[in-house]
């Protein structure tokens, strides 16, 4: 568990370095370069020139319904959102030349962007905006069939393994490899079970090897998987009912079930389960105001918020922020924030980062948020996470944090004291020096252990709080100053790398809980 906790946050430290909406652009905009390279050698199905023009009507339809939609709105105009939806319809419908066939293509690009805000919840899409367009094309192309429905081509050998290694940089980006791997599972494991039934029932020789190379890299699984259903805005906030939705999903992608003229397979089967996502929990795109700004340290700054809308949280998880401005990095629009107050500090909420320094520039993010003022109106488009304690207080919890990672813990240590639950907590904390402990008097209030990591002694240390002089944050140094980690539940915020290296000890612990950051 060690070796793959350090793998994951080693990888995720470098593909964190961009943002979840960019890499998947990146990714299917690469897989497209590679399909239009196949169809030179004849590898796929379309033609080079058939994939170009379906692209551009794809990306032209797509861009333009929805700078339309979001002039009309008042929202900030998303290009990257428009393309991974052209994207990922080019590999679900059928590429073509056929002048009706790319009216249909245009019809479905045209209902995907739509989709975005007809079939929404308060700001939030219910639906993944492809699997609606496709969907669409495909009861169309009943009463019309010149227009073509969907064909769900990129399920062919010579793309499994560019899928693979492209959706694997998605999932791991999106923290949803677990996800995807339940759907996977369930899906060629039901598709294995369906069409070895229908070879008993047609009288054949079931072999069990040969229908499952065939569903695993010939289905459009793996696309499905990696490209659609790790969408996070569609997905319900906490892990269990992630599950049962991969599961739900890879039941019916892979049994089909025949309804009229078409079947629950494929993007209908996530329609539904983006449907039990929805009834999981009504997700929401929420309003908020900025109440103030106050200095954590001397380089963090807390804002505070103030909400308009309905909000819950539990302490530990962390919201999405957007702030829109116009040329926006490689980063994109939107950030991850731990919560650092307390649900029952509602309707005020607090949120926490690190300024840029001149080794390393700001972000355009962290100059537009700079730039908001008091009353500006945010919006806060959805509440994620399992980074949260165990149900029983009586739990043993070693927590260590790193710098700003300290804020999912301020949350969970206020809401203990506010809540009168009686936890046994042992906090680590690293900062660079003693000026840089964050939320120290809550942190104090709390009457948690502290054991602190920082060049300089911090002054006035409470006596439940030590300063570990001369001892090295690394695996062994933790051990030394957390001796019974073994009976422990360990917690760790903070960067990926250091995540990486406490591994070895963190695995002696009960469990790992990890909740790495790469910057913003």
């Amino acid at each position: 568990m060690g070796s793959l906790t350090s793998a994951w946050n080693r990888v995720f430290a470098v593909l964190g370095r961009v943002s979840m909406y960019r890499l998947v652009y990146l990714a299917l905009a690469a897989l497209a370069v590679i399909a239009i390279a196949l169809s030179l050698v004849d590898q796929v199905a379309p033609t080079w020139l058939e994939l170009v023009v379906t692209l551009a009507v794809l990306g032209g339809v797509c861009v333009a319904v929805d700078a339309a939609a979001q002039r009309v709105l008042h929202l900030p105009w998303r290009l990257e959102s428009s393309l991974i939806t052209a994207h990922i319809l080019l590999f679900v419908l059928r590429p073509t030349l056929d002048f009706a066939a790319l009216g249909g293509i245009a019809l479905a690009a045209a209902v995907a962007s739509l989709s975005k805000y007809l079939l929404a919840w308060r700001g939030r899409h219910i639906f993944n905006p492809a699997a609606v367009g496709a969907t669409v094309l495909s009861l169309v192309s009943i009463a019309v069939p010149a227009l073509g429905a969907s064909a769900w081509w990129v399920g062919t050998p010579a793309l499994a393994g560019p899928v693979i290694v492209l959706g694997l940089a998605v999932v791991l980006r999106t923290e949803k490899v677990r996800v995807v791997a339940v759907f996977l599972v369930i899906a060629v494991a039901v598709a294995v079970l369906r069409t070895s039934a229908q070879y008993q029932a047609a009288g054949l020789e079931v072999d069990a090897a040969q229908i499952f190379w065939p569903i695993l890299w010939s289905s459009p699984f793996l696309f499905l998987g990696a490209f659609m259903l790790s969408e996070p805005l569609t997905l319900p906030p906490r892990r269990w009912q992630q599950f049962t939705v991969a599961a739900v999903v890879g039941v019916l992608a892979g049994w089909p079930i025949p309804i009229g003229e078409i079947t629950l397979g494929q993007e209908r089967a996530l329609l539904i389960g983006n449907l039990v996502a929805f009834a999981f929990a009504l997700r929401t795109a929420v309003r908020l105001t900025l109440d103030g700004r106050a200095d954590a340290t001397p380089t963090v700054r807390e804002l505070t918020f103030r909400v308009h809308d309905r909000l819950a949280f539990t302490p530990g998880q962390y919201l999405e922020l957007e702030v829109p401005h116009r040329h926006a990095d490689a980063r994109g629009t939107r950030r991850e924030f731990s919560i650092a107050s307390a649900p029952e500090d509602l309707p005020l909420v607090r949120v926490a980062f690190k300024e840029g320094t001149s080794a390393k520039p700001q972000s355009s993010y962290k100059k537009a948020l700079a730039e908001v003022s008091a009353g500006d109106e945010l919006a806060i488009t959805g509440v994620w996470g399992d980074f949260v304690l165990p149900k029983r207080p009586g739990a043993p919890i070693l927590m260590v944090a790193a710098g700003i990672g300290v804020t999912p813990f301020v949350s969970q240590l206020r809401h203990a004291r506010l809540a009168g639950e009686d936890r046994d907590v042992v906090l680590v904390y690293v900062a660079s020096d003693a000026s840089e402990l964050a939320y120290r008097a809550e942190l104090e209030e709390s009457g948690v252990s502290v054991i602190v990591f920082t060049r300089d002694r911090p002054a006035d240390l409470p006596r439940h709080w030590l300063w570990a002089q001369g001892v090295r944050l690394d695996a062994d140094g933790l051990l030394r100053v957390v001796p019974d980690i073994a009976a422990r539940h360990a917690y760790i915020s903070g960067p990926a790398g250091l995540i990486a290296d406490l591994a070895p000890a963190l695995e002696r612990a009960r469990s790992i809980t990890t909740d790495a950051f790469s910057g913003y």
